[in-house]
């Protein structure tokens, strides 16, 4: 989708985007109804859209190759129960209603841009709220409720209002042995967990082209935990690289004169590994801070950092050390294709020999709905974007979020460890 330059100067992204799917120009504020790309629901809040499909009396879905229906939480399934609720959704499916994503391919925000379902400038809504990982490809990603997904897959519409903007400008690069996570837990340290409460997060800056794409994932995805709307980074060669797409939609940039509700400056060159503390996501602190702690249980993947990059950097940390002893490594790829080239190139048997346990592609332990429940007064060192109470199945357990460098560094010391002391 490309964008026209506004006749009203000075429009956010959003603005443009929900503009081009609303088909008038709009603003900050402005109630729309807006045509959607992409309806995507997973097996925590699909088999609730389709009781809500059937009250709305739903003979039909706007389009069967964009309702996504993917089973990605409870992978492999525990019980009966849930077997049944993923099997009405391959129901639902079968009758022409959606396509179905398998147990197994992996986490619905891994395989929407993974597969080709994410383009600049699209508007995709999902049942999770971590949908805001779209934004890494120029596309604006809400989260939504089951009732509005059965509108959305009925009508190819839902209503919406256009939120304002907060823009965040990246400046400089990472220094090694600091991650995108970490941009990713200071920026929700700064903001907060409502700080952007129905906004969108715009980046810029020239900071931006220093960050992959997997990078770009990461800072999307764990920007839902300072309650934004949706987060957006800007198209540019790493983007159409990506798609495979050196012809293909350039996607929106916002004004030069566009409106903000607040802007920030980071400078990505001063950071360092964070970490954010039990029992909230933006209860974050340098991870020097509390280095020491003793850790019994580490996650590697998540949606948040499941990627080949993030495996191979937990890695380069590891070097030859193995895991310590009693310690639990949990090794989540975020799809089968990541599954596949980790044991095409040997990450996984690496992996294994170093003490770690691979689990399937999926959210895995993340919320508790998989193997890997903590035990009691375990403190996790977690990869993954909540670390609510009970989040991964124990209420008493205490849940910290880091970096894949830093759960690398602390899985073979056992203790809370700043991953740039294993890469002197």
């Amino acid at each position: 989708m490309s964008f026209e330059s506004s006749q009203i100067r000075g429009h956010t992204l959003i603005e443009k985007i929900f503009s081009s799917h609303a088909g008038k120009t709009v603003a900050a504020g402005d109630l729309v109804v807006a045509a959607v790309d992409v309806v995507m629901a997973t097996d925590g809040s699909g088999p609730l859209m389709l009781e809500y499909f059937k009250k709305m009396n739903g003979q039909s879905v706007f389009d069967p190759r964009k309702v996504l229906l993917v089973l990605d939480h409870y992978v492999p399934c525990p019980n009966d129960k849930v077997s049944r609720l993923q099997d009405s959704m391959r129901e639902f499916a079968a009758r022409g209603f959606g396509t179905i994503l398998e147990i197994g391919e992996g986490i619905c925000h891994q395989l929407l841009p993974e597969r080709g379902y994410i383009r600049p400038g699209g508007l995709i809504v999902g049942g999770d709220s971590h949908s805001t990982t779209y934004g890494a490809l120029n596309a604006a990603g809400i989260g939504i409720g089951s009732s509005d997904l059965a509108a959305a897959a009925i009508s190819g519409a839902l209503w919406f209002s256009v939120p304002g903007t907060i823009r965040v400008d990246l400046r400089g690069a990472l220094p090694p042995g600091v991650n995108a996570k970490d941009l990713a837990l200071f920026i929700v340290g700064i903001l907060g967990s409502s700080g952007a409460s129905y906004r969108a997060i715009e980046f810029s800056g020239s900071g931006v082209s220093s960050l992959r794409i997997a990078d770009r994932l990461t800072v999307c995805n764990l920007m839902a935990e300072t309650g934004a709307k949706c987060a957006l980074m800007p198209a540019d060669a790493r983007t159409l690289e990506y798609l495979g797409d050196a012809e293909g939609p350039r996607g929106g940039k916002a004004d030069e004169h566009a409106e903000y509700c607040r802007s920030e400056q980071m400078d990505l060159d001063a950071l360092e590994p964070m970490i954010a503390l039990p029992h909230q996501t933006d209860n974050v602190v340098p991870l020097s801070r509390i280095a020491g702690l003793p850790i019994g249980m580490g996650l590697l993947g998540t949606c948040t950092n499941g990627r080949l990059e993030d495996f191979q950097a937990a890695l380069d940390v590891m070097g030859d050390r193995t895991v310590a002893a009693g310690f639990q490594l949990m090794v989540v790829p975020a799809s089968r294709k990541i599954y596949t080239e980790m044991a095409y190139n040997g990450m996984l048997a690496r992996f294994a020999e170093k003490g770690a346990i691979v689990l399937p592609p999926s959210c895995g332990p993340c919320c508790g709905s998989s193997a890997g429940t903590p035990g009691d007064g375990v403190n996790v060192l977690s990869t993954a974007n909540r670390n609510f109470i009970g989040r991964m199945g124990n209420v008493a357990s205490n849940i910290h979020l880091a970096s894949p460098e830093s759960v690398a560094a602390s899985a073979v010391t056992g203790r809370i460890t700043d991953p740039r002391e294993l890469m002197q």
